[in-house]
This record gives structure tokens, C-alpha cells and sequence, in this order.
């Protein structure tokens, strides 16, 4: 007996380049990590505090198959701020996790052969979930020169405007660019233009530094053609209560829900309580966050650039994508690794426009940060 085949569809999708790198790292002792894309925060007390409570009162039991409602309607408060206006009955869902709202999308609306856009250098899973729906994913590159801001030019260079849907994430995972309202305006004629179903991952919405976030569904004729993704991993760092959700056209939200309602039924009780306490009262709590993330973020640019390191201002999310110095940036991220066990993501992991740059999350203490880059600076003397 040979054992089960696995499906081809999952056989051709290769593994992320990300976890081989933190399995090197896990191996070493006294690393520090600026790799991973989680906050060294925990989740504001007061949303812990309901997520006790709830166990405390046996709120064990299922929820609606879109979460409950309670919460739909705070989300639908929430997203105002950006000017997005969602019913809560039937234009949210409540997901496990931003990322099950992704794939939940890739399997509603993308059928065998349809060409699904992808803004490069992207979130590792964007692709794969692509694939595994089916579809065929083209990468659409965008430049270090650029800020690594997407434009119809780079769309049209890739031939995007035959493609069926445009994945995008602003502020960006892995280089931290933003979108100015202009900028993603011209996107969004290029939509509308070539009839292009956008699916906007805007998870780190709240974690922006010098100027407001704008949706791309804000824009006029957007709303009805975009899905928009946010969740509570990065901005409130409930990374371990999986908890995100889907905004979009109802007939969407609806096609997605009858997925969701076969395999995770609804998205786990506890954290959907944290998450309207979240929402309701910790806003002072995610502005602490956001502004210890930017001292951060000013603090490593700052030091690229006494050492000499190119890296355009990254002006969102947590991470900054500079230049490597050397020109095989797996090669250098694993001879730091070695050599003074401080852990960087190659950007190649992020997609073959990243190469030569370096993925470096700055989630975690000014201490630790300080450390990172003082061994850093001695690898490269």
C-alpha cells in the first residue's frame, strides 16, 4: 500500500519560505527575532477581562454562523472611520482569523482557470490560497524606487487588466508602505476600468504613522466590486484568539458564509466577547500600541541609516524592508543568523521583487530592538 495521494493542487503550492527560516532560528538559543509579524503585546486587559467573564457565565455555545451579532454591529461602527458603511445582518462576517476570511473569499468567488492579480511583495498566503481555489495567481511587482506603492502602470505591465480579481494589502506586509488617497484612487479607476473584483487586506489599518488609512472601497464605484479584511491579531494583539472578519456585497458575504457554515460553523465564542469589549472601550489602549510602534519604527530607520542601509520610510503596519547588503539576501540572513543571532526574513519569501531586500519587524521591545541592531552594525564591521 502506497498510502493516500495528496492532491495535486496542494502538492504544487511549495513551502513558505518564512517557516523554513524560524525553524533554523528555534534551533539556536539567545536569538533575537525580527522575523515574526506578531505584537510582543498582550491583548488590552479589559478585552481579556469579557473573554474571562464569558467563560465565568458559561457562554460556551455556538454563535451565529456570522458571528454574533452584537459584535457585527460594533465592526459596522468601527469601519465608519474609513468611510465604509456595512449592514450588519448581511455585509460582515465574523471569521476565525482575517486569514479564514481570505480563503473563504479565493473558494466563493474564484473558479478553475479565473487569473487572480497579486500585488508583490505580499503576505505569504495569498497565493497559495489562490492556487489551492483553483485559480491562477500573477504576481504584479512593485518597486523599492516606487515606495513600493502600487500604480496602473505596474498593473498593466503585468497584465493584470485580463485578470479576473486584484489582491492588494495597504499598509503592506512585508515592507511596510501605505497608499495616499490619490494613489489609490488611480487604482481603483483601473478596477473599475477592467472590471477587476478587488479583494483589499487592510488588517493593518489602525497601525499607520504619518497620515490617515483610506480603503480603497471608499471610492466611488468600489464598494460593490471590493472585499475588505480586517481582524483583531495586529491592532488589539489577539493573535491567539483568531478572530477576524469579511466586509463586502451581501450576495459575496452570503456565498462565503455557506463555506464558512460547513467547516467552522461560526468563529469561536470567547474571543468574539473580547473582541466588542475590544472594539467598545480600547481605543486608548491601541493608540498606546501605536504609539510605541512608531518610536520603533523610527528608532531601526534611524539606524539603517547610520549604517549605511538604504530603506525607504516605511509608513505603516511593523515592519521596514530595507536594502541587503549583501546580494543574496538568504545567504546574509543566515549568516546573521549564525554569526550574531539576530533572525531577518530574505524578502524573497514575499515574492521574487522582494530579493535582495530584508523583511525586519520591529513588534518587539526598544531593548531588544537596540540589541538587534548593535549586533547587526558588528556583522557588518
Amino acid at each position: 500500500m502506497t498510502g493516500p495521494s495528496i492532491a495535486e493542487r496542494v502538492r504544487e503550492v511549495p513551502p513558505s519560505g518564512i517557516r523554513r527560516f524560524f525553524e533554523l532560528a528555534e534551533e539556536m538559543d539567545d536569538v533575537i527575532s525580527l522575523g515574526v509579524g506578531e505584537p510582543d503585546f498582550t491583548a488590552p486587559w479589559r478585552a481579556r477581562e469579557k473573554a474571562i467573564e464569558s467563560l465565568e457565565l458559561g457562554q460556551t455555545s455556538y454563535t451565529a454562523n456570522r458571528g454574533m451579532k452584537a459584535l457585527r454591529e460594533a465592526i459596522a461602527s468601527h469601519v465608519e472611520k474609513w468611510d465604509l458603511t456595512y449592514d450588519p445582518d448581511d455585509e460582515i462576517l465574523v471569521t476565525a482569523g482575517a486569514s479564514e476570511a481570505l480563503d473563504l473569499t479565493f473558494r466563493a468567488l474564484v473558479d478553475p482557470g479565473d487569473v487572480v492579480a497579486v500585488v508583490q511583495p505580499s503576505y505569504v498566503s495569498y497565493i497559495p490560497d489562490v492556487m489551492f481555489a483553483g485559480g491562477t495567481a500573477l504576481p504584479v511587482p512593485t518597486r523599492a524606487e516606487d515606495d513600493f506603492v502600487l500604480t496602473p502602470e505596474a498593473l498593466a505591465d503585468a497584465g493584470a487588466d485580463r485578470a479576473d480579481m486584484l489582491v492588494l494589502c495597504y499598509p503592506n506586509n512585508p515592507t511596510g508602505a501605505t497608499m495616499t488617497r490619490d494613489e489609490l484612487a488611480r487604482v481603483a479607476e483601473f478596477a473599475c476600468e477592467h472590471d477587476l473584483t478587488v479583494i483589499s487586506d487592510e488588517i493593518y489599518a489602525d497601525l499607520t504613522y504619518t497620515r490617515s488609512h483610506t480603503s480603497i472601497a471608499s471610492f466611488d464605484g468600489m464598494r460593490d466590486r471590493t472585499i475588505v479584511y480586517n481582524g483583531f491579531s495586529k491592532a488589539y494583539a489577539m493573535t491567539g484568539l483568531r478572530l477576524g472578519y469579511a466586509l463586502g456585497p451581501s450576495n459575496v458575504i452570503g456565498a462565503m458564509n455557506r463555506i464558512h457554515q460547513y467547516t467552522m460553523l461560526s468563529a469561536p465564542t470567547t474571543p468574539q466577547y473580547a473582541a466588542i469589549e475590544a472594539l467598545e472601550s480600547c481605543d486608548e489602549s491601541v493608540e498606546e500600541m501605536r504609539t510605541q510602534y512608531d518610536r520603533r519604527r523610527k528608532f531601526v530607520l534611524s539606524r539603517f541609516e547610520d549604517m549605511g542601509i538604504d530603506c525607504f520610510e516605511a509608513t505603516g503596519a511593523f515592519y521596514v524592508f530595507p536594502e541587503c547588503p549583501w546580494e543574496d539576501a538568504s545567504a546574509f540572513a543566515e549568516a546573521l543568523l549564525e554569526a550574531e543571532k539576530v533572525a531577518m526574513v530574505p524578502g524573497s519569501a514575499f515574492g521574487e521583487c522582494g530579493a535582495g531586500h530584508l523583511r525586519v519587524s520591529y513588534a518587539t521591545g526598544l531593548s531588544d530592538l537596540r540589541t538587534a541592531m548593535d549586533r547587526l552594525e558588528r556583522f557588518l564591521d
